[in-house]
């Protein structure tokens, strides 16, 4: 019987977008964990007694100046600081990422929800810390097959920094493909996994950084492309396809990891598409990993994985990294560093 943790694991997150709040928020939820610190790109907020994840994921625009207003208006009603705690630090930075690695002996784990593009950043942040020598557990939901190549190949300098990085463990690659290495198991050999997701939310701007890595997969577009928009732009794209992005043929390394594992020999055996609606946050499809093989018999078969409607890509995403999150602590506990897919080992449950 798993043992639950005896002290919160102290959690940063690097971003404070829409996953970065989410992150904020969920982690507020679970009595395992601790959000000690958050960043964006404009500065950092931290406290070694927690910070309030709730209160900070309804900050708008900045989130030091933000964190700051909730200070203000909570101590003129005699509640406190933003946080559970009064060490709150709030300050703007010109190397957020930089404070980030500075206070690393205060932390246990980093929660990386930063853009995805271009696809060395995710990368070269790790890269940074693991040259520093800092041991920690970092976890990324990363998507793209390339920017997890890079990743894997940070491998020995992970190592080496005695850290463990969990890398592709959102949704897909995550949840899905993790999913999909336990359907394999019926088969002698698995012909393609399909994987088809519906995604909703109200308003595109919460997610601006998800939804532009999207926009990257449509015909004519490239990750240059899309990084540089506007968002006049993108709200001019939207409207024209009525809020909706239909994308097919995606480059996710659900396909790179599912090989890496043996459930595929080959990348065009895994098939990533998705519908997202920019407007509503009903999901437009219903979010499913479908995999075929052949049995021992020699019947062929599908195992379909469904995802229930009424979760968020929020839940989804942030739900199975923090899983993979308490894995990687396990694995740094048992000595093992490194750098590891979503399919090498399974989540653990974070309460």
């Amino acid at each position: 019987m798993e043992e639950p943790m005896t002290s919160p694991v102290r959690i940063g997150v690097l971003g404070a977008g829409g996953l970065g709040k989410a992150a904020a928020r969920i982690i507020s939820k679970k009595r395992e964990l601790c959000l000690a610190a958050v960043c964006d790109s404009r500065g950092i907020v931290s406290s070694a007694e927690g910070l309030d994840g709730t209160a900070l994921a309804g900050v708008s625009g900045d989130l030091v100046a933000g964190c700051r207003r909730l200070e203000a208006a909570r101590a003129g009603e005699g509640g406190g600081a933003v946080a559970v705690a009064t060490d709150v630090e709030a300050r703007h930075c010109d190397d957020p990422l930089g404070a980030m690695l500075a206070m690393s002996e205060r932390l246990d784990a980093i929660l990386i929800a930063l853009p995805n593009l271009p696809n060395e950043f995710i990368p070269g942040v790790v890269e940074r810390f693991a040259q520093a020598e800092v041991s920690l557990v970092f976890v990324d939901v990363l998507k793209r097959t390339r920017a997890v190549r890079q990743m894997l190949a940070l491998d020995a300098l992970v190592k080496r920094s005695r850290s463990v990085v969990m890398t592709g463990c959102g949704a897909t690659p995550g949840l899905l493909a993790a999913a999909a290495v336990l359907a394999a198991q019926s088969f002698i050999e698995v012909e393609k996994v399909d994987i088809w997701w519906g995604v909703g939310i109200a308003n595109w701007e919460a997610y601006k950084a998800t939804i532009r890595e999207d926009i990257a997969h449509l015909s004519g577009y490239t990750l240059e492309r899309a990084k540089a928009m506007t968002d006049a732009e993108v709200e001019v794209l939207l409207e024209r396809t009525n809020g909706l992005l239909e994308l097919t043929h995606m480059e996710h390394a659900d396909d790179l990891l599912l090989q890496r594992v043996g459930v595929v020999d080959r990348l065009d055996q895994v098939e990533v598409g998705g519908i997202m609606d920019t407007r509503h946050p009903k999901k437009p499809v219903s979010t499913t990993m479908t995999l075929t093989g052949t049995t021992a018999d020699g019947k062929r078969a599908h195992h379909t994985f469904i995802l229930g409607d009424e979760t968020t890509m929020a839940d989804n995403v942030i739900g199975p990294a923090l899983g993979y999150l308490k894995r990687g602590l396990w694995l740094k506990a048992q000595g093992l560093f490194g750098v590891f897919g979503c399919t090498e080992f399974l989540p653990m449950v974070v309460r």
